[in-house]
């Protein structure tokens, strides 16, 4: 009904960006002079808050002795609705050269604006570590972050994309008995403002125009008003060229 095949991978670049934001962040400990005692990379994997407290508790593997290491973060996408706010004109199109074609111009006809929500887990064994994560990440957003992204493959065109932070919780599993490990948990939900394109084509280019003047309604002195430029100058009909007519 709707057309051939289409794939530009939105959600999947939606949570490559969301992800590669926060990929790159350390807890340092200290000792009480000040200088440091080990720096720890933080983990960053997608998956539910749900999944890890599962695994935190549980004692598997070749690993069992050790359990989950702390700190950790992890991220997966909540939601997704329709911006109504940034609603686009239907006859809002992209168009761009053609790479190897002059003849024709590659389009998007088609576009809309949703809201993905995600949200972004802290979880840390002692309330130091945890601080450490959430305060490199909250000065970047006022509430929002912007980051921009190429969205459909073989086109040149940019799409800025705002990460908005909505909000702040943190949950402290701190009633238990001594054999039950603590878990800190700090929530933030972040909002991304992305795009969802159509499927592209190449459309021809109008290159020449034939147009009839009737002698009797003044069209040859119309014709003797008409200035025509091509730029540049020495463009042939084969290469890609601007015509600029004014009429005196």
């Amino acid at each position: 009904m709707f057309g051939s095949h289409f794939y530009h991978s939105t959600m999947r670049k939606a949570v490559a960006v969301f992800g590669t934001i926060f990929n790159n962040i350390n807890v340092i400990r200290t000792k009480s002079d000040g200088s440091v005692v080990n720096q720890i990379k933080v983990p960053l994997a997608y998956g539910p808050k749900q999944k890890f407290l599962a695994r935190l508790d549980q004692s598997s593997g070749a690993d069992a002795s050790m359990a989950i290491k702390l700190p950790r973060m992890a991220f997966e996408i909540t939601s997704l609705e329709l911006d109504s706010t940034q609603k686009l004109a239907k006859r809002n199109v992209i168009v761009e050269s053609h790479a190897s074609d002059v003849t024709k111009k590659k389009s998007i006809k088609h576009q809309v604006a949703y809201n993905i929500n995600m949200s972004l887990y802290v979880m840390a064994k002692n309330q130091d570590d945890g601080l450490q994560v959430v305060e490199q990440i909250l000065p970047y957003f006022q509430p929002e972050y912007t980051v921009t992204i190429t969205p459909v493959n073989g086109f040149a065109y940019k799409q800025d994309v705002p990460i908005i932070l909505t909000s702040v919780t943190i949950s402290d599993d701190y009633e238990g008995d001594f054999l039950t490990r603590r878990a800190l948990i700090y929530q933030l939900d972040f909002t991304m403002k992305m795009k969802f394109f159509g499927p592209t084509s190449n459309q021809g280019v109008i290159r020449e125009v034939n147009i009839d003047f009737n002698g009797d309604l003044g069209g040859s002195e119309i014709l003797e008003n008409m200035d025509f430029t091509i730029t540049p100058a020495n463009a042939d009909e084969d290469d890609n060229f601007t015509v600029t007519t004014t009429i005196s």
